[in-house]
């Protein structure tokens, strides 16, 4: 752990070999339906973690684990192969202050400077939009017009005219000035407590797109 934790910095635990990985990023928010997204997805393809990301911009509190251990806020990420290629996945349990604006930055811009290294060419965020009426519907914002339609023919709602908080849409917002393409995927939520069933719906529309289409009897691994 470096001295004092001045600076953002990545700690790497195992070196996996990705190939034309995919890049796929849930962290908490409205309903923390990204969180849960990301979660089912690791749990679904016993993906392994590899690495993890701290900074000082995180909140100033620790969480404890069951045998009083306690750990710095981080980014784990992990990753898992597929058919045709690797996937990488990222969530955490906090993200920076929203009222430092220009930590959020810097902290998005290191994500994207880490996925490139590892080759990482498209992503997909995944988070939680608070719009209780219509609870089973999945929206989706998108670098193209292009990509919004593939996303649309597999089942999302395009989300127009709205504002997406932190790091979900400003991870795929900055992505896409640095001419990497994506998607951001966001479950219908009333964003007041956890909503697994938003999560679900966030899962289950993913993994279509990546061509495992998930049977509800099957929520879970």
């Amino acid at each position: 752990m470096q001295d004092q934790l001045e600076k953002p910095f990545f700690r790497k635990i195992l070196h996996p070999n990705l190939e034309n990985p995919l890049f796929v990023q849930g962290l908490p928010g409205f309903g923390n339906v990204g969180r849960i997204a990301a979660h089912l997805l690791i749990n679904f393809l016993d993906a392994k973690l590899f690495a993890e990301f701290y900074s000082p911009s995180f909140p100033d509190y620790v969480t404890v684990n069951s045998d009083g251990i306690c750990n710095l806020p981080k980014y784990q990420f992990y990753f898992a192969p597929m058919e045709k290629n690797s996937i990488v996945i990222m969530t955490g349990e906090t993200q920076p202050s929203f009222d430092d604006v220009l930590a959020h930055y810097q902290v998005c811009a290191m994500i994207i400077d880490f996925l490139k290294k590892l080759g990482c060419n498209f992503l997909v965020t995944m988070g939680g939009v608070p719009i209780a009426e219509e609870r089973d519907n999945v929206y989706v914002a998108a670098t193209s017009p292009r990509i919004a339609n593939d996303f649309k023919e597999k089942g999302a709602v395009v989300f127009g005219k709205g504002k997406i908080v932190g790091g979900t849409g400003l991870t795929l917002a900055l992505a896409k000035e640095r001419n990497v393409e994506g998607a951001c995927l966001l479950g219908s939520t009333s964003g007041f407590k956890p909503d697994r069933g938003a999560g679900h719906q966030v899962f289950k529309l993913l993994m279509k797109v990546l061509g495992k289409e998930i049977k509800e009897s099957k929520k879970e691994k």
